[in-house]
């Protein structure tokens, strides 16, 4: 470990201290946190909070873990390439996988799972996320393209941000929305009580999250789901505040009797329909992901009560 000092910056005079640190270190909130929450960051000597504001004039000593090791190749059991060349690789990515590796994360990864079938990602961003443009959580399964080239990353990165890439998925819901067609416009930001959390706020981010119901079940709703935003968490947190948790997430609300009945311990979402005009040709470019077996036996299940 090492430790430096840093002069608080203006801009961040009042910010929480998490939330400044993951700005100044260019770390993740969730990383800034486990740094302070571990006694990190001091200031003449005192250990600051993770919800104490900065002050100016303030300078701050702050103990900077060291980076976890570099972990050889691992495959990643159950994921597939659906559409792979020279620039691109499109991976249908299984529940229980991360997009890549990070601090507090040991399992598998899509990054390792490529590095190990042989897969060379060439792009520029931190050393653990080359290549990465848009993740899925990691109890979202489906489509997820990674960038192999540096040109391709540029391209993919302004088509995510300017919202050219069409993206659709299937969820499974708690009950009915009232609505069969619908959209959810509600503003997302940190969970009040529960940092690890998301939820509609007053002051979150701007997010809208369109669905149609494609099947009506006797106790749930299976939704096309097209995002025009695209915030953490935001499919799941848009159906909790419809009061319609997708089943099997339990963090967010769903009934944990229905999640063991249908064999699931993570949320009842999949990345169905991943397009995009191909980075380097232009030519538009989309794949689909058949649901995974746990997904589909849980929706067989669920059909059978009806």
């Amino acid at each position: 470990m090492s430790s430096r000092t840093f002069p608080v910056p203006d801009a961040l005079v009042g910010a929480r201290v998490d939330a400044a640190l993951a700005r100044m270190l260019g770390y993740s909130r969730t990383q800034a946190a486990e740094i302070v929450e571990a006694g990190g960051v001091t200031c003449n000597g005192r250990p600051l909070g993770k919800s104490d504001r900065l002050i100016a004039d303030q300078e701050l000593e702050v103990v900077i873990p060291e980076p976890p090791a570099p972990v050889g190749p691992s495959e990643v059991p159950g994921m597939g390439i659906l559409y792979d060349d020279e620039d691109i690789v499109i991976v249908d990515k299984p529940a229980g996988a991360a997009a890549h590796p990070s601090l507090g994360w040991d399992g598998p990864d899509v990054l390792s799972g490529l590095a190990a079938a042989g897969y060379r990602i060439s792009t520029s961003g931190q050393p653990e996320r080359k290549g990465i443009v848009s993740r899925l959580d990691v109890g979202t399964s489906g489509a997820m393209v990674v960038a192999k080239s540096e040109p391709a990353y540029s391209a993919l990165k302004h088509a995510f941000k300017h919202r050219e890439v069409k993206k659709v998925y299937h969820a499974l819901c708690q009950g009915h929305p009232d609505q069969l067609v619908g959209t959810i416009e509600a503003p997302i930001g940190r969970h009040p009580s529960a940092e690890w959390k998301f939820a509609v706020t007053e002051r979150g981010r701007h997010s809208v999250t369109h669905y149609e119901v494609i099947e009506l079940l006797r106790s749930a709703a299976l939704c096309e789901i097209h995002l025009e935003t695209g915030r953490t968490h935001q499919i799941r947190v848009h159906f909790t505040a419809l009061k319609h948790p997708l089943v099997g997430d339990t963090i967010y609300g769903a009934d944990p009797v229905v999640a063991a009945k249908v064999g699931l311990d993570h949320q009842w979402l999949h990345a169905y329909r991943l397009g995009f005009a191909h980075p380097i040709t232009g030519e538009w470019v989309e794949v689909e992901s058949p649901y995974p077996a746990d997904l589909q036996n849980a929706l067989e299940i669920v059909r059978d009560w009806s």
